[in-house]
């Protein structure tokens, strides 16, 4: 066989029981890497460390992975444009999360009688996803209903949504409303003598002060 070492050099062409001695002696395992090689080929390695990270590698692998969903859109033949713009938006939603999309328009009772309305319907939603949403599958009838298949077209991307405007900071003590705002604050009375007569005499310091004369 063809031995190659832990760090993937050629040790060159051995038997089993001269490579199974070098494993031992490196505290390694011998691992057959390509049996239908002329030699076949083994490796020198930590098989149940490889083992480790190869299920480690997988599981970020799968953390990472998108798994793409159908979702469905269901319309009436008579949608409004108010209602078609709801719709729309919804699908451009599904769209921006990596998602495929089914568009069907329902058809009930008489209605089945004008599939061409339900075929206009899907022509406006195709005009109003135009450069965001490739069609997969054309429209199509399947028994009552007639539904299309879209994804996010090639080139695509959806638009960031911005960053909420961070409130301002609260200040201690209540707000004043407008009102109490834009009314002077009172003013406390000013004190009159004990005669009634002018204003009464100033008090400082704990004692009287005579009035000038």
């Amino acid at each position: 066989m063809r031995l190659i070492d832990e760090d993937g050099q050629v040790m060159g062409i051995m038997s089993s029981g001269q490579a199974l001695a070098i494993a031992r002696e490196r505290g390694l395992d011998l691992v057959e890497v390509s049996p239908m090689a002329n030699p076949p080929v083994c490796r020198l390695m930590d098989w149940g460390r490889f083992k480790y990270e190869q299920a480690k590698k997988e599981s970020e692998a799968r953390k990472h992975q998108k798994t793409v969903e159908l979702k469905e859109i269901r319309m009436k033949p008579r949608t409004d444009k108010a209602d078609l713009e709801v719709k729309v938006r919804k699908i451009e939603e599904f769209l921006a999360e990596g998602d495929k999309v089914k568009v069907s328009v329902i058809f009930r009772g008489r209605e089945m009688a004008h599939p061409e309305l339900g075929r206009a319907v899907l022509d406006r939603v195709i005009g109003e996803l135009k450069g965001v949403a490739a069609i997969e599958r054309p429209p199509i009838m399947e028994g009552r209903m007639i539904s299309m298949t879209v994804s996010r077209a090639p080139g695509w991307e959806p638009p960031k949504r911005e960053a909420p405007t961070p409130r301002a900071r609260k200040t201690g003590g209540p707000v004043p409303s407008p009102r109490e705002a834009a009314t002077p604050a009172a003013t406390a009375p000013e004190p009159v003598a004990a005669d009634g007569q002018g204003p009464a005499p100033e008090v400082a310091a704990g004692r009287q002060v005579a009035p000038t004369a």
